[in-house]
């Protein structure tokens, strides 16, 4: 369970986290990502097409308990989180495409988060507030558009805090286990394994068929660990987020539980496929492509 004040610091650090994101942006950044619609249908695809399929194929699959359904479910419609773009620059991919396509998964989030959350709800007979769910995500467009005029108007002042906002994506990775974990041992180790299964897994099938995907479509190398980087590393934080401001008390801790978990294993999944990555990425491949795609 998350208290008040944990409520509090969370939602400021999300405000933060959105403010960096929006802060990296520009018009132009819109203009080249309308220029090139492949690379925004990728960015799409890969979010909103496969996470929340896989999410709902291991629900079925384990027959999990609502609340751990939930919580996946939440999860796995997330966007793509600013995380994503850190791996990728150390597994030398394409980061001007991975920012593009988390930027795009966030802007596309507001509508599409709640469209794939009835679907799959509604499969599932699930219930969830979506309402609230779509006021979270508009209010979280506020932060976004001030970051993009503080960069408009001073480009030091943006550049400083797109990276506080990259830097505390990590942060909040020990804020849970510091703050979290600690207090909510007993219930991890009676948690049911399927619910390991599910936080750890969600991440390997991600990157997994969003490479895959990648590869399919004959992508450069680069934009093919970039993709799949993309796909698998979801904005945890901001399902974290929404679970403490949507669900009453009592409910949150089951249903956070794989958004927390999946926040420490995304970071040591997406360290071992970097190093992957890295030893992959021979002398050809360091030839910079001629365009996004």
């Amino acid at each position: 369970m998350v208290g008040a004040f944990e409520q509090a610091l969370l939602a400021a650090m999300i405000f933060v986290i959105m403010l960096g994101m929006g802060a990296s942006l520009t018009p132009r950044d819109f203009y080249l990502a309308l220029r090139r619609p492949y690379a925004l249908g990728i960015g799409v695809v890969s979010q909103y097409g496969f996470m929340p399929f896989i999410g709902f194929l291991m629900t079925i699959a384990l027959g999990l308990p609502t609340p751990i359904a939930l919580g996946l479910l939440i999860v796995s419609c997330m966007p793509g989180g600013t995380t994503s773009n850190i791996f990728t620059y150390f597994s030398k991919g394409n980061l001007a495409l991975s920012v593009l396509m988390t930027v795009t998964s966030t802007v596309f989030g507001v509508i599409l988060i709640p469209i794939v959350l009835l679907v799959y709800a509604s499969a599932l007979d699930l219930e969830i507030p979506r309402e609230n769910i779509i006021a979270t995500l508009v209010i979280l467009l506020v932060p976004v558009g001030i970051g993009m005029t503080m960069r408009r108007l001073n480009a030091n002042a943006g550049a400083v805090t797109e990276f506080l906002g990259s830097a505390l994506a990590l942060f909040f990775i020990a804020f849970i286990a510091i703050s979290w974990v600690p207090r909510n041992w007993q219930f991890l180790l009676t948690t049911a394994p399927s619910t390991y299964f599910v936080a750890i897994m969600l991440g390997v099938f991600g990157i997994s068929i969003g490479y895959i995907f990648a590869k399919s479509l004959k992508l450069h190398p680069r934009n093919a660990r970039t993709v799949a980087l993309e796909t698998g590393i979801q904005n945890a934080p901001l399902a974290i987020a929404i679970i403490a401001l949507t669900f009453p008390g009592e409910e949150q801790q089951p249903i956070m539980a794989v958004g927390a978990l999946y926040s420490l294993f995304i970071v040591m999944t997406s360290t071992l496929v970097t190093l992957i990555f890295r030893r992959a990425n021979t002398a050809a491949e360091q030839k910079i492509p001629d365009s996004l795609l």
